[in-house]
């Protein structure tokens, strides 16, 4: 690393607990779930604020506050129950290059995964728990989610996976809400199979950037492999929680433009 290691943890330590703190959450897509308490509403409507969320932080938490009123702020049931001719209030949703093609087939898509499934976490774990790592559980939520009849071959650039070399960015923030668990109040924790220790840290650009400088990331371009080396040296400074230092790493690029 191209700063002393100690020196770089304390630094990282320092701004994680400066920014993983409530007031992180409502200029955040976080602040999505954060508006349900049902395990499942948690689930559906931070999965549609991780995917949406790139651009302006702003116009992604508006359009995800359109989304959940279209489900009338109720997604589980409303995925669970809606008729047909519910699905008619969808056209014309867009949020960048995501449209309602995209949104129609992820709601038939969670109407059939929940119709025979109470949590989400097993689309990525398997039933038994029988993936086990991290690139391996977003390949196989990937493919689960299009192995449905009618999956449109353009939505699928909206999910992303490692098998594409993808740093799967927001997938990877997906998992961490879902799966860390502090006693701060940002992320969620209701998932109990994988681990805090499993997880990749998300790689936006601002992660990247601060990461780079500091010596974190030594490999050219942002793929699966850079998220996964990046992820290795952060778990040396705490290898049951390594992804805490994406509040670090982003806070220091967003907010302190370091």
């Amino acid at each position: 690393m191209k700063q002393g290691y100690a020196a770089i943890k304390a630094l990282l330590d320092d701004r994680v607990n400066k920014y993983n703190q409530p007031d992180f959450i409502p200029n955040d897509p976080v602040s999505i779930p954060h508006r349900f308490t049902k395990k499942q509403d948690i689930e559906i409507s931070g999965f549609f604020a991780s995917i949406l969320a790139w651009g302006q932080r702003k116009t992604i938490i508006n359009n995800c506050i359109k989304l959940m009123n279209l489900m009338d702020n109720a997604p589980h049931d409303f995925i669970l129950n809606h008729q047909e001719q519910d699905l008619m209030r969808f056209l014309g949703f867009k949020h960048r290059t995501f449209n309602d093609t995209d949104l129609l087939y992820l709601l038939h898509f969670f109407r059939w995964y929940y119709s025979q499934h109470d949590s989400l976490e097993t689309a990525f774990t398997g039933v038994h728990n029988e993936i086990r790592y991290q690139k391996d559980r977003l390949a196989y939520f990937h493919d689960l989610v299009f192995s449905l009849e009618d999956a449109p071959h353009r939505t699928k650039k909206h999910i992303s996976t490692p098998a594409r070399k993808s740093a799967c960015k927001r997938m990877n923030m997906y998992l961490r809400w879902m799966v860390r668990k502090d006693d701060k109040g940002v992320d969620f924790g209701i998932w109990e199979m994988m681990k805090p220790a499993d997880l990749v840290c998300p790689c936006d650009v601002h992660v990247e950037r601060v990461a780079r400088k500091l010596g974190l990331i030594t490999r050219k371009g942002m793929d699966w492999q850079t998220a996964e080396e990046l992820t290795d040296h952060l778990r040396s400074f705490d290898p049951t929680d390594p992804v805490k230092y994406d509040y670090a790493l982003f806070g220091l690029g967003v907010e302190e433009k370091f």
